[in-house]
């Protein structure tokens, strides 16, 4: 089963992404492109 999480960047905390994510697994880290940093940073999984 999936579920939706938010992805927000760890330099500036902004919530940029929302992706699809299986429950069983582990936080979702991804490098991503931040518009507020204007940088591609490291993007968590939020709860």
């Amino acid at each position: 089963m999936r579920k939706k999480v938010v992805l927000a960047c760890t330099h500036c905390s902004s919530r940029n992404y929302s992706t699809m994510n299986n429950k069983e697994t582990d936080r979702l880290e991804l490098k991503k492109f931040c518009q507020t940093c204007n940088l591609h940073t490291i993007h968590r999984e939020t709860k």
